[in-house]
């Protein structure tokens, strides 16, 4: 009996060291995890390396964890789960940071200062800007005989039937900038009639990807294009057989920012989540302003290859529920 007793107790001890020893091996890194500063991003991995950098040289190496999402996932995180989302820090589209603190009061306010160009919130600073353009393969536009288009209103023409290609609004913000700029010159009735025909000549070529349509113009698949003025921009001065065009309705951009989520009970998070976001901006941005050519910043310059030709305001703030007004519209209209 007593025997059976010792080993009962050796085998409820070695239960006891293993469940502690488990704990050691699972927890302490679960613990440390905790404890580093969490920064959700939309951003491309070009922006994100730029932001780790900057991060790195001012010494958080090892004291924050990126993770990267698409703008649609982490767009539906901020609105659903509001501060109680696991980020300390966010980079997105400034439009969904608008509506997710309209909706939750969820974002510190910006102690460092942040001197831009244009209006901005007092809840996220600007670390990167995008433009649309209309751009073409020189190649394809002479093998075709087709005209330089002006506008968007162009591409709707019969004589570019199959030879464009621009993404969809429904997958890609960058397309917004279409849309925006065709519906802000045109009004509701000329949009719809414009938009139904630019889709219908682009055929198979509504891309999901914002990038989608440069690539197919690189290729000389299609002709002519819309995406992003500083990808054209690039390839033109690489030597690449591409131009691009700022269309007759005007240039409008997308910004993206960065922003501190309120931890009511983690103060000191919130103050290194405040410095890092100070040093995202003030050092990230350099290069940042070079991948993404839009001054946004006091002082700040760009070539002139990269000022865009007919920059336009908005006549409205963009928010998530005007992304979706317009993706019905987009959709009614190319049905």
């Amino acid at each position: 009996m007593i025997k059976i007793r010792v080993q009962a107790v050796a085998a409820a001890a070695l239960v006891v060291l293993l469940a502690v020893a488990a704990a050691g091996c699972g927890g302490a890194p679960a613990e440390k995890a905790a404890q580093k500063i969490v920064v959700y991003t939309n951003a491309d991995k070009e922006a994100v390396d730029a932001m780790q950098n900057s991060l790195n040289k001012a010494g958080y190496e090892g004291k924050y964890i990126v993770q990267t999402m698409g703008t649609s996932e982490l767009g539906g995180k901020l609105l659903a789960e509001g501060n109680k989302i696991e980020a300390n820090i966010i980079t997105m589209s400034s439009y969904f940071i608008d509506s997710a603190q309209q909706k939750n009061n969820m974002f510190e306010k910006i102690t460092f200062p942040v001197k831009t160009i244009g209006k901005t919130s007092d809840f996220y600073a600007p670390i990167l800007g995008n433009t649309g353009a209309i751009f073409v393969n020189t190649e394809v536009m002479k093998a075709k005989n087709l005209p330089m288009p002006k506008s968007f209103k162009d591409l709707a023409d019969s004589k570019y039937a199959g030879l464009v290609s621009i993404p969809n609004i429904m997958n890609s913000s960058t397309a917004w900038l279409l849309t925006l700029g065709v519906l802000n010159q045109y009004g509701p009735d000329e949009s719809k009639e414009i938009l139904g025909k630019i889709v219908k000549n682009c055929g198979p070529h509504v891309e999901r990807s914002g990038s989608g349509p440069i690539k197919k113009v690189r290729a000389g698949e299609v002709a002519v294009g819309f995406g992003l003025r500083h990808q054209a921009v690039g390839d033109k001065l690489a030597g690449k057989p591409m131009d691009f065009v700022d269309p007759l309705e005007g240039n409008y951009d997308l910004i993206e920012a960065v922003a501190v989520v309120k931890k009511p009970n983690q103060p000191e998070a919130v103050k290194l989540s405040m410095e890092m976001a100070k040093v995202i901006v003030e050092k990230a941005r350099p290069e940042l302003l070079k991948l993404y050519p839009v001054a946004l910043y006091e002082g700040e310059k760009v070539d002139a290859a990269n000022k865009v030709g007919n920059p336009k305001e908005l006549k409205e703030p963009l928010t998530v529920e005007l992304l979706t007004k317009h993706q019905e519209f987009f959709k009614a209209a190319t049905q």
